[in-house]
């Protein structure tokens, strides 16, 4: 499914965009002159002072970037008594964030090691690891149980947003996502039986968790379960209503479900203006099914005039990325 997908590589990929937004905002002149109080604890052995240090150097926050420095600080953090953040960082970077050669085994070591002291975050990605046979032998049952252990923690890791330091304050709200990402994985094992019973109703449960917390794919999945009567009741209105909250987010499967939705007035009175606009968002991201839809759409002259020359140039579009209807489309 492409939501999951989409969720697990959230990993690496979304802890760099997200410090790479906040660096900027939180790099204050208070901040800066405090980094070598940091710097000194951190000499000393203080463990949360060499996390803070580490996770400076590695975004550049008041500090010049500098990956070397990042793994030194973090790795005297890890191995000195054990900090489960620290010791997650690391894994970070091996698995492919940075600082270091990438190798899953070594990301594998570090995220169990946090993992076992409870981590969210490492537990959410050692559930990936496994799920992919990324550093280890694939392993779906043990994938559902670290996502499981993740996703159970639920709101309990905003106590880390307890500590003072900004750098720890900005790490403590990224790890907090990783319960959304736990919990929508969940979601997709339960559908598709992988690690444990296919249990729709359940996959409706985890579902619901992340899409209520914001998770734009968990909200697509949960309208996907909504529209087919999968685990719920068919409910086109449910359908469009999360539907509209991933697609408002820019999620573009639900752009596409979305307009769908509004082409066949499902749940929704049928307006195919509103049905192009939402094809359109979805197919400008490469979405195929929105693409070809926007063909026929082209072809038929609904929602906009009838123009065959953009209606092959979008079936061409969904064809070569291997749509089967597109592809018979054309010929």
């Amino acid at each position: 499914m492409r939501g999951f997908f989409g969720l697990v590589v959230f990993s690496t990929l979304f802890f760099t965009g997200f410090f790479a937004s906040q660096t900027k905002a939180d790099s204050t002149p208070k901040d800066a002159e405090s980094v070598e109080q940091i710097r000194v604890k951190a000499e000393q052995g203080d463990a949360v002072a060499q996390l803070s240090l580490g996770t400076r150097y590695f975004f550049g926050l008041s500090v010049p970037q500098d990956y070397k420095q990042a793994v030194t600080w973090l790795r005297k953090a890890a191995e000195q008594d054990g900090n489960a953040m620290a010791q997650f960082n690391l894994g970070l970077m091996y698995e492919g964030a940075g600082g270091v050669q990438r190798d899953y085994a070594q990301a594998v070591a570090w995220y169990r090691k946090a993992a076992e002291q409870g981590d969210v975050a490492a537990q959410s990605n050692l559930g990936s690891m496994y799920f992919y046979g990324k550093g280890v032998v694939q392993d779906y049952k043990r994938a559902f149980a670290w996502y499981r252990k993740a996703a159970d923690q639920g709101d309990a890791v905003a106590k880390s947003a307890e500590q003072a330091d900004v750098a720890l304050k900005i790490m403590a709200k990224f790890v907090e996502h990783y319960t959304t990402v736990a919990q929508s994985n969940l979601g997709w094992m339960y559908f598709n039986g992988k690690g444990v019973v296919k249990d729709n109703a359940q996959a409706v449960v985890w579902y619901r968790k992340a899409a209520d917390q914001g998770d734009a794919a968990a909200q697509s999945l949960l309208g996907l379960k909504y529209a087919h009567g999968e685990g719920v009741p068919q409910d086109y209105k449910q359908a469009v209503a999360w539907y509209r909250k991933a697609a408002e987010q820019g999620y573009a499967g639900a752009q596409s479900n979305l307009g769908l939705m509004y082409e066949r007035g499902e749940g929704v009175a049928q307006d195919f203006k509103q049905a192009v606009a939402w094809y359109r968002k979805a197919a400008d991201q490469g979405d195929a099914a929105a693409q070809s839809n926007l063909g026929g759409m082209y072809v038929r002259g609904e929602g906009v005039v009838q123009d065959f020359e953009q209606a092959v140039t979008w079936s061409r579009k969904a064809a070569e990325q291997g749509l089967a209807g597109a592809q018979n489309n054309l010929g």
